[in-house]
């Protein structure tokens, strides 16, 4: 439960920073071009508001549905449907009164701040915290293949990742999504190089099997626990014992362990350990099912750099400097989100099954309180609510504005009657798509 309250905490902050940003995006230039702004809300306030206050010509609230937020501006067709306001002629302050070009800055004005707020963020997250990585090329041994829809595209552990579509990955956070959304891979086994074909439906795999990584870096066989239970409680493990070898075959990754330990399902085996730099051997027993009955210690990056299982790059950025480092990652995050969702768009990769609403944002963020991972996820989401809201789809600020481009072109606005009919279609779309969201978090939560 506690896990639960600090991840909804952390997305309900979130996406409150994020909505209030946005909204300003508009409320800024519509104020500034002399355009009524009749609400301003952070979150949706159907039938009651949580608080509202008027200042001016602008009601300021806080809805009580938490979906995001909206401003409402005079002379614009927008979710609110005001059709009667539409029908008389338009109003120096309204929206449609005003040029083209300042309302295409208006509509792109919450996009704009998404994009600048994502770039700026991962610009002092650098600066602050800095950035410290695993290089593809460190993961001397190659992977760890951790899920059989690796093992079914051909991956073995012990495989080099060399290359996504003549992409060589710098990074190994990088190979996963590689593996999801490329279509080529060139793998290393046994100083050959092999090529891996990925099929379409990769992501879908992955979805269903609920796996989001097929690889990982190999860690060494450190035992975090040695419960009561175990058949082996008696025999002086402890925690922070690194298993070394196992009669007489040496250990260096725990995937090497797994494999061995089941050759000598049902015996005893000698074990060789390391405990606090000096070396001693035991002898367990290993059950029917392969198992020595610990608990094995999973390891974080720090960790690992700390045993000497690989060596790590860091990257410290001055406050200068960390400015356009920010942006080349925003950039980054852009391209991979979109690359994610062009392959929502196509039907036969069955990414689609993974769309998810509130649950499956949630699980971006930690579960204990890292401020590091909260403005990363943060910056994230703002960059997918930016590139959401561009698309060219009715109801969303990228149709808005596509309208207003074919009014540029074409030198006359299309009709009212063509807009409203776009706007509800819009919105039909988005809350099916809405709705086909939250009922797959849902089918999740309980499956």
């Amino acid at each position: 439960m506690e896990e639960f309250l600090i991840k909804a905490t952390q997305l309900i902050l979130s996406l409150s920073i994020l909505v209030v940003l946005h909204e300003l995006g508009h409320f800024i230039p519509a104020k500034l071009f002399k355009t009524r702004v009749e609400k301003f809300y952070l979150f949706f306030n159907p039938w009651f508001s949580l608080f509202k206050v008027k200042r001016g010509d602008t009601e300021y609230g806080i809805g009580w549905l938490p979906l995001g937020g909206y401003v409402k501006i005079s002379g614009m067709i927008d979710e609110s449907m005001d059709k009667e306001q539409m029908s008389k002629p338009p109003e120096p302050w309204e929206y449609r009164a005003k040029p083209s070009w300042q309302r295409l800055v208006i509509i792109l004005g919450g996009v704009v701040v998404n994009f600048l707020l994502a770039f700026l963020i991962y610009a002092m997250s650098l600066f602050y915290f800095g950035e410290k990585y695993l290089p593809n090329d460190n993961i001397v041994d190659g992977v760890w293949v951790v899920d059989s829809v690796g093992t079914n595209l051909g991956l073995q552990t012990g495989d080099k990742i060399v290359s996504f579509d003549g992409r060589t990955p710098e990074r190994f956070s990088e190979v996963n999504e590689g593996l999801l959304l490329g279509e080529r891979a060139i793998i290393e086994r046994n100083g050959e190089q092999i090529e891996l074909e990925i099929p379409t439906d990769m992501i879908g795999q992955a979805i269903e099997r609920e796996s989001p990584l097929l690889v990982m870096p190999r860690i060494p066989f450190v035992i975090s626990n040695v419960p009561d239970s175990s058949h082996n409680a008696s025999i002086g493990l402890e925690p922070l014992d690194r298993v070394r070898t196992i009669n007489g075959e040496r250990v260096d990754y725990f995937d090497q362990a797994k494999t061995i330990l089941a050759e000598y399902s049902g015996s005893d085996v000698s074990l060789g350990l390391e405990r606090n730099g000096e070396s001693l051997n035991l002898t367990a027993h290993i059950s029917e099912e392969g198992m020595i009955g610990v608990v094995p210690a999973m390891f974080s990056y720090n960790d690992m750099e700390q045993l000497g299982v690989y060596q790590f790059e860091t990257l410290k950025y001055g406050f200068w400097a960390s400015f356009p480092a920010g942006v080349n990652k925003g950039l980054e995050k852009l391209a991979s989100y979109w690359r994610q969702l062009s392959k929502l768009a196509d039907l036969s990769s069955g990414a689609y099954r993974g769309l998810g609403s509130f649950g499956t944002m949630g699980k971006l963020f930690s579960a204990t309180w890292n401020w590091q991972v909260f403005w990363e996820m943060t910056a994230f989401l703002s960059i997918i609510l930016g590139l959401m809201n561009v698309l060219p789809i009715p109801a969303l600020d990228g149709g808005h504005a596509m309208f207003i481009v074919i009014e540029m072109v074409s030198g006359r606005p299309p009709s009212q009657k063509v807009m409203e009919a776009a706007q509800t279609i819009g919105m039909v779309l988005l809350l099916l798509l809405m709705t086909y969201a939250i009922g797959n978090d849902i089918f999740r939560a309980f499956t």
